[in-house]
């Protein structure tokens, strides 16, 4: 697969580049915890800023299924290393705009 076509991949219309667990570039099955809005592609071609395309309405669903009680009582399919550094991917759109950490983030950040 191309860099071109990688780029052009998409899941639920949004780029891997908006998912807190990117996983595998050319396997959108592995991209997990979306969390920007689709004008995520005018950020990713320098033409907005890419904190304005956090969804913040889909932040809190991200930030629980990172935690062991997870979202609707479902913790995201992550190793270790994975979750923390979604943790701190997270964290940083919330440091970014101004916003206290939720707890699950501090805790895991």
């Amino acid at each position: 697969m191309t860099e071109r076509e990688i780029i052009a991949t998409t899941k639920d219309g949004l780029p891997r580049d908006a998912f807190a667990i990117p996983g595998d570039p050319v396997d959108p099955d592995t991209w997990k915890l979306p969390h920007h809005k689709k004008s995520i592609f005018r950020a990713l071609k320098a033409k907005m800023d890419i904190e304005k395309t956090v969804d913040w309405e889909r932040m809190p669903a991200a930030v629980a299924a990172l935690s062991p009680r997870g979202s609707r009582g479902q913790r995201v399919s992550a190793g270790p290393e994975e979750i923390l550094r979604a943790a701190r991917h997270l964290a940083d759109h919330y440091l970014k705009a101004g916003k206290p950490l939720p707890d699950t983030l501090a805790a895991l950040t």
